[in-house]
């Protein structure tokens, strides 16, 4: 059979070389067609012959393997069984190119695809890297066969080249841009000797740098002399600025750091407004700091020893040491305490009877815990319906018990008062219905629809100034009266300046000037005063730590907190919409390491914004409702919670981020650099509600240390201000001043287009 075969296929092969080894000849008269033709079938001949050849050779092997095999009698009872071998299928072009091709008993098989492609091995196809996103965001990732790579990182940023294949490599390797610090570079078109500030991506060309005049458009040029807003030479210090005040006249204030009348500056360590040592001036500002590096805003030394008592071991002189004094002001060297409670008799406002809060509410000199009459209205406390706020007229609307003077709810019955929010409006009349965001529920506030957290109403009609076209109602349009807040129908004008006589000076005729009036536009706000404050709790539940106790000195303008305590809050009773707030913050103890700040836009006990500082790394010690992790560094916090005060809220402040329906991360100092133990920083906050506009600065002497630069958000359209402690002891902050403003800073603009 397979001999026959064989001659076969070999007479085959032999017609087809019979002319001239397997080629046709061709007719000289065939036509190009024809002729074409003739030439792919004799190219075609030519593979078969080659095919046929490669067969006669494999069948002839196998015929002399059997003729073998029955010559050794391998087989010699049955009829001989061939065995044939598949023919090879590892042929070219059988898999991918570039997989490795094995036979196997059952036949070849292909190995696995290459990197960047996936199917069986015979057929793969490309993998399209850029579904898993390599490459920065904004830069175009192309796909290749295979692989992928991406174009150059954008405009503002630097890195290298990337490329690679396979999907897990795109996954795992994506493309980093770093951004290009174009101020330092020189990368920039900002005009010489101005600032340059760089922002992600980019960078913002500023005012000339100190010392320089003009702009960017007609350049900086060094200045010879300083000058004062107004263009006039400016006659202070060179460490001062020179202030243009609301009447035109100029007013010199020493930078951050120094200390003086602005006329004489001096080095200030502490920031607490007094120069470490003294001046040439009369001013009280001139006198040197009796607490070089213990801010004391105050002054405050009880036994007049030159030394302040922030910074005196013994403040009243009497012997003994001010942790183990029982008046640690007031000179007692028996320290008898005939109450035991924590106040020596000679400090104590009720020696009889433990009052270790010495709460004296009417400043009568008798603590509550002893005093008939608490409010001094001449009522005795038994029968006073405001047992702590003065309401001779005993009025109860409601007939609850509780006098209008002092009812949350005075049109509405509500013995119990319950506030769970602390915002002086009670649960029983709180509808939280505040379409504005001002913080005034809307049957409470008198401009429902205008933002107008300060409730200001000069002509006490009911309608608020933000909504009443005529704030004074002397019948002349605010548009144009020259004494808004006064009334004056005539207009008078004697130096026809634009501003009416009867309010010359004192816009407000609150009876303060407006060079000192922390707001010439409201009456009701003359000086900085945190000496009435409200106090909240933000962790009212269990007793692991004690309640922040808080110390308030300087008339209002320093306050302290002494405890290792619960986060808390103390609050100040004004209410603002536009402020700028700045003060002193520093830790008096190289003991602890936790949270302090300050806050603004205080609504309720949950809403309202904190800057808080932490000076390490720290996990919170409990771990329920959620683990809480804090960072070092400033962070700028909008507080909304739905819980309030409680575990919810007290993690979602110990932690750095967002912790949803609770606190929001506006922004946070990207140095992750703690507060330093026992050192001094003075911040300023600009907040204007009205556009959402938040920008807060700190200095650590002289030099600028944070900014946030301007942030945009409207969760709170103003409110009250106050101080944050949360776990940290012996902080103090000094130097407190509050003052209206609402005129948008310049850079709000830029910032409102860049967000939008």
């Amino acid at each position: 059979m397979l001999l026959t075969v064989a001659r076969v296929l070999l007479l085959t092969l032999a017609a087809l070389g019979a002319s001239g080894q397997g080629q046709i000849s061709l007719g000289a008269d065939l036509g190009p067609q024809m002729l074409r033709e003739l030439q792919e079938t004799n190219a075609a001949l030519q593979d078969v012959r080659e095919l046929l050849r490669q067969q006669v050779k494999e069948i002839t092997f196998l015929k002399n393997t059997v003729m073998e095999c029955d010559a050794c009698g391998m087989q010699p009872a049955r009829t001989p069984r061939l065995s044939v071998r598949p023919l090879s299928q590892c042929a070219p072009g059988f898999c991918f190119p570039g997989v490795a091709c094995t036979e196997t008993a059952s036949g070849a098989r292909c190995g696995p695809c290459p990197a960047g492609f996936t199917g069986n091995g015979s057929h793969c196809a490309d993998v399209n890297e850029c579904s898993a996103h390599p490459c920065f965001p904004r830069v175009r990732c192309i796909n290749t066969s295979p692989g992928f790579r991406c174009e150059a990182c954008p405009p503002g940023y630097s890195g290298p080249t990337h490329e690679g294949v396979g999907l897990a490599f795109a996954k795992a390797n994506k493309q980093v841009c770093t951004d290009i610090n174009e101020c330092e570079t020189g990368q920039h078109n900002c005009v010489p000797n101005s600032v340059c500030v760089n922002t992600v991506g980019s960078f913002q060309c500023g005012p000339c740098q100190p010392g320089f005049v003009g702009d960017q458009a007609s350049g900086c040029r060094r200045r010879s002399q300083r000058f004062c807003p107004d263009g006039t030479p400016s006659p202070c210090h060179e460490k001062a600025d020179c202030v243009l005040e609301r009447d035109g006249s100029r007013s010199c204030v020493c930078a951050v750091g120094w200390a003086g009348n602005g006329m004489l500056c001096g080095r200030d360590t502490d920031l607490d407004g007094f120069p470490d040592e003294k001046l040439r001036c009369s001013e009280r500002q001139c006198r040197k700091d009796n607490c070089v590096t213990v801010p004391n805003s105050g002054q405050e030394d009880v036994d007049r020893d030159g030394i302040g008592d922030a910074c005196d071991p013994d403040a009243d002189g009497d012997g003994v040491r001010n942790e183990e004094d029982n008046c640690p002001l007031v000179r007692n060297p028996d320290q008898r305490n005939a109450d035991g409670d924590k106040w020596g008799d000679a400090c104590d406002n009720c020696r009889s009877q433990k009052n270790d809060d010495q709460k004296d509410t009417d400043q009568d000199g008798r603590g509550d815990a002893c005093d008939d009459d608490i409010d001094g209205d001449r009522i005795r406390n038994t029968v006073d319906n405001c047992p702590r706020v003065p309401n001779s007229d005993q009025k109860d609307s409601d007939g609850d018990g509780i006098g209008d003077a002092c009812d949350n709810c005075p049109q509405k019955s509500n013995a119990d008062q319950s506030d769970v929010d602390h915002d002086f409006v009670g649960d029983a009349c709180d509808s939280d219905q505040d379409q504005d965001g001002d913080g005034h529920q809307d049957s409470r506030d008198n401009c429902p629809t205008v933002p107008n957290s300060a409730q200001q109403d000069s002509d006490h009609d009911g309608q608020g100034d933000a909504c009443d076209d005529d704030d004074d109602n002397d019948g002349v349009p605010d548009s144009r009266d020259n004494c808004r807040l006064v009334p004056n129908p005539g207009q008078e004008d004697v130096d026809r300046d634009g501003v009416g006589d009867v309010c010359q000076g004192d816009f407000d005729a609150d009876k303060v000037v407006d060079k000192i009036d922390v707001c010439p536009e409201n009456a009701e706000v003359t000086l900085t005063d945190f000496r009435a404050f409200q106090t909240v709790v933000l962790d009212p539940e269990g007793d692991a730590q004690i309640d922040p106790n808080w110390v308030v000195l300087n008339q209002g303008m320093e306050i302290v907190q002494t405890m290792n305590s619960d986060p808390g809050l103390a609050v100040g009773y004004t209410a603002f919409n536009g402020v700028d707030f700045e003060g002193t913050f520093h830790v008096n103890t190289v003991t602890d390491d936790d949270y302090a700040g300050f806050i603004f836009g205080y609504q309720d006990s949950s809403s309202f914004y904190v800057v808080m500082w932490k000076q390490m790394e720290q996990t919170y010690w409990q771990a329920n409702p959620f683990r809480a992790v804090a960072e070092p560094g400033i962070q700028l916090k909008a507080v909304k919670s739905s819980t309030g005060p409680g575990e919810q809220l007290r993690n979602a402040l110990w932690h750095t981020g967002d912790t949803a329906s609770q606190v929001r991360l506006l922004w946070k100092d990207p140095r992750n650099v703690g507060w330093k133990d026992k050192t001094s920083y003075r911040w300023f906050l600009q907040h204007r509600p009205q556009v959402g506009y938040i920008r807060v600065r700190f200095y650590e002497g002289p030099e600028l240390v944070a900014d946030s630069n301007v942030v945009l958000d409207t969760t709170m359209r103003g409110g009250r201000l106050g101080v944050f402690c949360f776990s940290q002891e012996n902080i103090i902050w000094a130097n407190l001043r509050y003052r209206c403003n609402d005129t948008i800073p310049e850079d709000y603009e830029a910032q409102r287009l860049l967000q939008a």
